[in-house]
């Protein structure tokens, strides 16, 4: 067996033409989709990027137990598990948080890795004075503030080397992926996980791409906007979203190269192919720009998948309507290569919804650390928030005390006690720390710009845009019951059943108290 995954970033579902996208040309996603297993009703689990990778590699949910961080000691991850088998797993990303403290066990559990250099702020180029009056001639101050984000800069000094295409990061990393296959095609028992961060912000795509979603605007570069309610004026907004369109446009044409690789050698033949991305990304809908800080709507928690199975070729064009989420990746892979899946994964494997077994689900939960949990039944989309979203009443359950970028700090550490183990931490004990307010993990809750709080319903039959949240006591306590058992199948922390207001739901089901031993 053989299988390649690529995983795009922010890769909004109705950009692509398969799911009903009209305003980008997406003539290679398409052509997937054609020979594809289509996923409609697939939803991301934990948020945002690497607590959405820790589900793609364990198969369960962690968004209960703590914000972004590295896999922890105790935690599956199924490249580790193929390479344990005998199959040959090789990571080419481009993805730098991979390479910041709280990403920094994830691609070391692949056989062997690429990384790619220049993504977003990645600390690659040394320039000790950078040319900011040229830089500042380049990039909107609406977007780069030079003088207050180190990040934003590091990224403008990064593209000063940028000046071909092939000087991109996106492209360098399907060339890679291609080099793989060139080398290994002939091989058999090998997965390839190719991961492109575009088309997260920042949207830089080459002029060829950009030319083909001209707006007149003709000010500085927008392209990295801040995770906020939308105040630009229209000319702004179209500019913004015409640089997200080029970007999945580039997306695009470089992931045609890998079909073409495909088509070329045959490969449809003896490889299984997966497409999808982590989560979606707001782009001016509901008046936000972003994710993080609103309820997870549709265009954050609805994602593509894709994919293709040399055994299912026949299916190809099928649409699957059961429900199906991140973590049901990791047991589809280990099943594809008929290896067993853990006893504390908690998704699913995929393969049998290929011809045609679909397996009904009541719901799907997903959320973020600290943050609204969200439910869907596929029909109703629900989100519900907490009293007080900044309540002290959180803690972090880990091993590897690491946010984004940084070490957890000596107040937060001051505050950590041994806690009695989890049911998916293979009898490991654990340090609870207080979550505290001023944590630099994501989201960041420094300021009071944390709009659009409050649970809402949204039937999505009627309302597909969610523009008219709907009050259905009935509805709602039936999706919080989804919640309550969903949080008892992953052993959550006896505290989240208080925070998120479900204490009824918790005399029913086996959390954890969280206690101190």
């Amino acid at each position: 067996m053989k299988a390649v995954f690529v995983l795009f970033d922010s890769l909004n579902r109705l950009a692509l033409g398969a799911y009903g996208g009209w305003w980008i040309a997406t003539p290679n996603f398409d052509r997937f989709a054609q020979r594809a297993v289509t996923f409609d009703k697939h939803y991301v689990g934990s948020l945002p990027c690497m607590p959405a990778r820790r589900d793609m590699h364990t198969g369960r949910l962690n968004f209960m137990h703590r914000s972004w961080g590295p896999l922890e000691p105790f935690d599956n991850s199924f490249p580790q598990i193929l390479d344990e088998h005998g199959i040959h797993t090789h990571l080419v990303s481009d993805h730098l948080h991979y390479f910041e403290d709280g990403g920094s066990t994830y691609h070391t559990r692949f056989t062997t890795w690429d990384f790619i250099r220049g993504q977003e702020y990645d600390p690659w180029i040394a320039m000790v004075k950078p040319p900011i009056e040229r830089l500042r001639e380049r990039f909107s101050p609406k977007h780069y503030d030079f003088s207050s984000s180190r990040k934003r800069l590091q990224h403008a000094t990064n593209t000063e080397i940028m000046t071909l295409e092939e000087d991109y990061p996106g492209p360098k990393c399907i060339a890679a992926g291609l080099k793989f296959l060139e080398r290994n095609r002939d091989a058999d028992n090998w997965f390839l996980q190719i991961e492109c961060f575009d088309p997260h912000e920042p949207f830089m795509a080459p002029e060829r791409f950009k030319s083909q979603y001209q707006t007149g605007y003709n000010g500085g570069i927008l392209d990295w906007p801040v995770y906020e309610e939308v105040h630009d004026n229209p000319e702004e907004i179209a500019e913004i979203r015409a640089n997200y369109a080029a970007l999945v446009a580039m997306c695009d044409h470089y992931f045609g190269q890998l079909l073409d690789f495909f088509d070329a050698h045959d490969l449809w033949s003896d490889t299984m192919l997966v497409l999808t991305t982590d989560h979606g990304f707001l782009l001016a809908e509901h008046d936000w720009w972003g994710k993080n800080r609103q309820p997870y709507y549709e265009e954050i928690s609805h994602i593509p998948l894709m994919a293709h199975h040399p055994a299912h070729a026949r299916e190809a064009g099928r649409r699957v309507s059961c429900l199906s989420q991140t973590i049901d990746l990791m047991p589809t892979f280990l099943d594809a290569f008929g290896c067993y899946a853990p006893a504390e994964v908690r998704g699913e494997s995929l393969l049998p919804a290929f011809s045609g077994e679909e397996r009904p689900r009541d719901g799907v939960a997903f959320g973020m650390f600290g943050g609204p949990v969200g439910v869907t039944d596929g029909r109703y989309a629900y989100y519900l928030y907490p009293d007080d979203l900044m309540a002290p009443d959180l803690g972090e359950y880990t091993l590897m005390p690491m946010h984004l970028h940084t070490l957890f700090t000596a107040d937060e550490i001051r505050t950590a006690q041994l806690a009695e183990p989890f049911d998916f931490t293979k009898g490991m004990p654990v340090m609870r720390i207080d979550a505290l307010k001023d944590a630099r993990r994501i989201p960041i809750h420094d300021d009071a710009n944390f709009g659009d709080i409050g649970t809402k319903l949204f039937d999505l039959a009627s309302d597909p845009g969610q523009t008219h949240p709907i009050d259905d006591p009935q509805t709602a306590a039936r999706l919080e019951a989804i919640i309550a058992r969903i949080f008892a199948e992953h052993d959550a922390p006896r505290e989240i059943y208080a925070r998120m207001n479900l204490a009824d739901a918790a005399g029913r089901a086996k959390g954890k108290e969280g206690s101190a031993q």
